[in-house]
């Protein structure tokens, strides 16, 4: 489809609110040519067992066996500078590595690895008063002071640069992105412990931001390089402050709703208005395509791993651990799943098809909420998404061209003020249905899922006495907090000090 057939006004509309026309059109000629992934139904599900092969219980993992041959196979490979032999003894033709050896394997590997984060959303939804007021009124009472502080901070602003939590003294604290700076700091100070150097390429960021979020995104990353908290540990290092890729995501347009028939048009009455467009967010999914040139610009400098999550999970830092466990495996990607918990009640849970291949599906769309619980009512383990990816650039790299086409694409028909129309996004973590033997890490939700939805949620795991006083949603902020205190410390090395968090060093 051409632009030229698109009404000028329809097109300078839609332009003008950051949609890339171009791409719309050509997504429409591929839809209607029927060349996308469509989206099934999968079921009936049945519960992984905890035991299975694929599934690696995180917490309690002490040690991780595999054969010789193939340890100095993997070293070699992968350019880790000592021998297997030397982090461990071997037995009978086998080697097992022990947690601490595995850290160190996975340090050695981050000149190989980047870490990434999903950076495109608003913090509109998130500091929205009614849909805060409705998961409690009663907290909205207590925390109404903290609550409008905070979301003057967050209203208009990118939600990764807005305070990633907030002081006992009522100050805000340091913003989820300033924060994940400084955690891979952290972890560059760790390499060059270990290896004694600092490489040209160390773990190096990327994200993927929105033409609408961009801009705010990219003015923040010019003040954090100019920060104390990174230009401190960046100048013993002798490294960069930020060092950082980023793809932007545009914004896609309605299409026409299904009662319109085929083929697919760009919607063009929002609102009851001719040559009026309305333009959506296309879904995170896009990453494997907005991302590409970096993941290929990446590979081709020697990065072999990347991670991928949201940039407002406090608990999504390096882990080199289950680096190691994942590069020794050979897996193609490795995902984040934790023990779900009466607060998990939407997102994905990790479930195995009729033909015992794993995915996650969905609360609610995909499996009812009344089988999730009939599953655990039966001794069952249920395992939640996390959002958060590990994967093998020498997998990933060749299927960029056709991963767009493969996700399963979700075209929803819609009925709200501007009209009837339909809506088209893909999903990041569908692609987990692609994988034949992808590997899963099973860890605890307060160490690595401390995400907050609604500023209420954080405030609330801030301030966790406070929410406890008047809520049930206190009893599970204590131990979120105790979970957000700890990565504070360890990951994000500050310290507290009377009621506020400060920089450790």
């Amino acid at each position: 489809m051409e632009t030229e057939k698109i009404n000028p006004e329809l097109a300078s509309r839609l332009e003008k609110d950051g949609v890339e026309l171009d791409r719309v059109l050509r997504f429409l000629d591929d839809l209607n040519a029927g060349k996308f992934g469509e989206q099934t139904g999968g079921g009936p599900y049945t519960v992984p067992d905890i035991a299975h092969p694929s599934i690696l219980d995180i917490p309690s993992l002490s040690s991780r066996t595999m054969s010789l041959r193939e340890a100095r196979a993997r070293f070699s490979e992968l350019g880790i500078p000592v021998s297997p032999e030397s982090l461990s003894g071997s037995s009978g033709g086998n080697i097992t590595f022990s947690r601490t050896a595995l850290e160190t394997i996975g340090t050695y590997l981050y000149p190989r690895t980047a870490f990434g984060f999903l950076n495109g959303g608003a913090a509109s939804s998130y500091a929205d008063i009614k849909k805060n007021s409705a998961l409690s009124d009663d907290l909205l009472v207590a925390f109404r002071t903290e609550f409008d502080l905070m979301a003057g901070l967050c209203r208009g602003k990118p939600k990764g640069i807005t305070p990633a939590y907030i002081n006992e003294d009522g100050s805000p604290g340091y913003s989820f992105q300033l924060l994940k700076f400084r955690m891979l700091l952290a972890h560059k100070a760790r390499y060059a412990a270990l290896a004694g150097t600092v490489p040209d390429l160390l773990l190096p960021a990327f994200q993927m931001t929105s033409v609408h979020t961009d801009g705010a995104i990219a003015a923040a990353m010019r003040d954090y390089a100019q920060d104390p908290l990174l230009t401190g540990l960046a100048g013993k290092l002798g490294c960069a402050p930020v060092d950082i890729r980023t793809g932007v995501q545009p914004m896609m347009a309605a299409i026409t709703h299904s009662s319109e028939g085929l083929p697919r048009r760009v919607f063009d009455r929002a609102y009851g208005q001719e040559n009026t467009g309305l333009p959506i967010p296309g879904g995170h999914g896009q990453n494997f395509e907005i991302l590409a040139p970096v993941y290929r610009e990446l590979h081709k400098k020697g990065i072999r791993y990347l991670w991928l999550g949201n940039i407002d999970n406090m608990g999504y830092t390096m882990n080199p651990v289950m680096l190691a466990v994942f590069a020794l495996s050979g897996k193609d990607a490795a995902f984040e799943t934790a023990f779900r918990t009466p607060m998990d009640i939407k997102g994905g849970v990790l479930v195995a098809g009729p033909d015992g291949r794993m995915t996650c599906a969905d609360i609610g769309p995909a499996i009812r909420a009344q089988d999730v619980l009939a599953f655990e009512a039966a001794g069952k383990t249920i395992l939640f998404n996390c959002g958060i990816g590990l994967f093998d650039l020498d997998r990933l790299v060749p299927q960029l061209e056709s991963l767009p086409y493969r996700i399963p694409l979700r075209i929803t028909d819609q009925d709200k003020d501007a009209g009837l129309y339909a809506q088209a996004e893909q999903i990041t973590w569908e692609i987990i249905g692609l994988l034949d033997d992808p590997l899963f890490f099973a860890v605890h939700k307060t160490e690595r899922f401390i995400a907050a939805k609604l500023l209420m949620e954080n405030l609330s795991t801030s301030l966790p006495r406070t929410a406890a006083g008047v809520s049930d949603i206190g009893g599970v902020s204590l131990e979120l907090n105790r979970g957000l205190e700890r990565l504070l410390e360890t990951e994000y090395l500050l310290r507290k000090s009377g009621n506020r968090w400060i920089p450790a060093e």
